[in-house]
């Protein structure tokens, strides 16, 4: 038994509502949603009165069980972001909801999700479900790049988008005149706003680094004389990081910034709950990347991985 099983507690006020959830909706993550839910209520006198009794009779009238709406709109609950009306419905109504285009307020609900107001409903008997309309399938054609890389200097895109088709390209911080599609010199690039400390940085990027694609895999490879760093959330996630933090990577030595597998795996899971958190995702597909002391840097987006 490691420590987090040994010191691991489940309140009996969760345990009772999780007595209500319904289908195979995860159990960590319903009962991590269901313990949030319930440390918002008990700030409010009589609200998990009113859950539980909506609850436990479906088809009597109860009143808005309500929770403070966020910045966003979203509640966050582990790692994954939802809108908190969605996520209830899911829980203790419909487990194969799949976002809340399918959800439509009753006319008793006194705080839906869609007035906008300081406070939300998150009661699932509040809500009914709508069929979805038909959806024409689209027809879709693969790009022929594998990425797009745009440069900045400080928070000014400078120049147009690099679309990378082979495998391996080059950034570098000098001038091709042969127009190789392979690199993407940024010495070719100008900038009215330029100052000096720009200057400085555009001369120590140097041969820049190379990024290359493999068996599903993108490395960055620092082939530059001045460390580069690279913020990527799908490598963040492999190491157990942040999402946010940001890797160094010095000269000579290559970092993995991208996994195609981990990345299918994770959107597989992800499709079971909806829009929010498929779309959060997207996150991943975009790595950056600064020179030196981040001056000067890189936006890479990834549009084909296969």
């Amino acid at each position: 038994m490691n420590v987090t099983s040994l010191f691991s507690f489940t309140s009996p006020a969760v345990k009772r509502l999780l007595g209500w959830k319904q289908g195979d909706e995860e159990e960590k993550w319903a009962e991590k949603a269901v313990d949030a839910l319930v440390k918002k209520l008990k700030k409010k006198k009589g609200a998990m009165e009113e859950l539980e009794k909506a609850l436990s009779c479906p088809g009597q009238p109860s009143n808005c069980v309500t929770i403070p709406r966020s910045l966003d709109g979203r509640l966050q609950v582990s790692h994954r972001k939802g809108l908190p009306h969605v996520i209830y419905c899911r829980v203790w109504r419909w487990p194969d909801l799949q976002s809340h285009h399918e959800l439509k307020p009753l006319e008793c609900c006194e705080f839906p999700f869609g007035s906008k107001q300081k406070e939300v409903c998150i009661n699932p008997y509040h809500y009914k479900r709508v069929e979805s309309p038909d959806v024409q399938a689209v027809a879709y054609e693969e790009p022929k790049h594998w990425c797009s890389i745009v440069y900045y200097e400080l928070n000014n895109r400078v120049g147009e988008a690099f679309h990378a088709s082979s495998t391996s390209v080059l950034v570098d911080g000098f001038t091709d005149p042969s127009n190789n599609k392979n690199r993407f010199c940024l010495g070719l690039l100008s900038n009215v706003n330029r100052n000096s400390t720009i200057e400085n940085t555009r001369r120590h990027i140097g041969k820049g680094v190379h990024l290359y694609y493999v068996g599903g895999e993108v490395y960055a490879e620092c082939l530059s004389d001045s460390s580069i760093f690279v913020q990527s959330r799908n490598c963040n996630y492999h190491h157990g990081f942040h999402p946010t933090t940001v890797c160094k990577i010095p000269s000579g030595c290559s970092l993995k910034i991208f996994n195609n597998q981990e990345f299918a795996q994770l959107l597989a899971q992800s499709v079971n709950h909806g829009f929010e958190t498929v779309y959060e995702l997207t996150k991943m597909c975009t790595i950056r990347m600064s020179f030196v002391k981040g001056t000067c840097s890189l936006t890479t987006e990834a549009v084909l991985l296969t």
